[in-house]
């Protein structure tokens, strides 16, 4: 995956409504529990979810969205697995494909 790709919809999708990438346009929802940004897009013919990282979670990446971080996780939807994070825009991928 494209780490400038993950940058632009991670930034996309905390300042906007909606998220363009390759020509299409893609609208930021909210999760209903906990109101946290989410979008979903394709890339290659291959589905991605970008969340925004619930700061109420125990995680090392819940700790620096609470300290005022902007953290954006990544979720490969057809295996269910976190495959990147980005963190004010800096995008590090996961080897471990469970983040």
């Amino acid at each position: 995956m494209d780490t400038s790709r993950l940058q632009s919809v991670a930034f996309q999708m905390m300042s906007a409504d909606t998220v363009e990438l390759d020509g299409h346009r893609h609208p930021v929802r909210r999760t209903s529990a906990s109101r946290l940004r989410t979008v979903s897009f394709t890339t290659d013919g291959h589905p991605y979810a970008a969340i925004e990282q619930n700061p109420d979670k125990p995680s090392r990446w819940a700790q620096l969205a609470r300290a005022g971080h902007q953290v954006v996780q990544f979720k490969d939807v057809a295996t269910n697995r976190f495959i990147a994070v980005s963190v004010d825009g800096k995008v590090k991928q996961y080897s471990n494909p469970d983040g």
